[in-house]
């Protein structure tokens, strides 16, 4: 069993802003690639790339440093891209935030198993599964076994 998943911008941001009390959750979350090698595989979608870059830089006030955190990153996830139909797709599901549903409409044409993120109800679907960190690491632990 192999778990495909779309790390949510916010879960990155905890990271590189250091944000509490959520940042030593998030950091587990997006180690579990590593901990559990070619059993998870983490995704951002390119649209969160920019997202990410754009408050990294507008908070931490310094580009070299966003592009070092990005770097290691780079290390645990995957840039997937967002298609013409992902974003068709999000505007048809007329959901409030416009940001969650292209997240999930990436998730859901990818054939991801799950979206990891902190903002819960965002997500007015159940046809790709949501899990917090904390559920996350949870569940890995729960269902696969190193």
């Amino acid at each position: 069993m192999v778990l495909n998943l779309l790390i949510d911008s916010n879960v990155v941001l905890d990271i590189f802003l250091e944000r509490a009390p959520f940042f030593s959750m998030s950091v587990r979350a997006i180690s579990l690639s590593k901990t559990y090698e070619n059993k998870i595989n983490h995704f951002i979608s390119a649209a969160s790339v920019t997202d990410i870059y754009y408050l990294a830089k507008k908070n931490l006030k310094n580009p070299s440093v966003v592009r070092e955190l990005f770097k290691i990153l780079f290390d645990f996830v995957k840039v997937v891209t967002v298609t013409d139909k992902d974003i068709h797709a999000a505007f048809a599901l007329g959901w409030k935030d416009f940001e969650d549903s292209v997240q999930y409409s990436v998730a859901k044409s990818n054939n991801f198993d799950g979206i990891v993120t902190r903002n819960m109800q965002g997500f007015d679907n159940d046809e790709v599964k949501i899990f917090t960190p904390e559920e996350i690491c949870q569940y890995v632990e729960e269902n696969l076994k190193e």
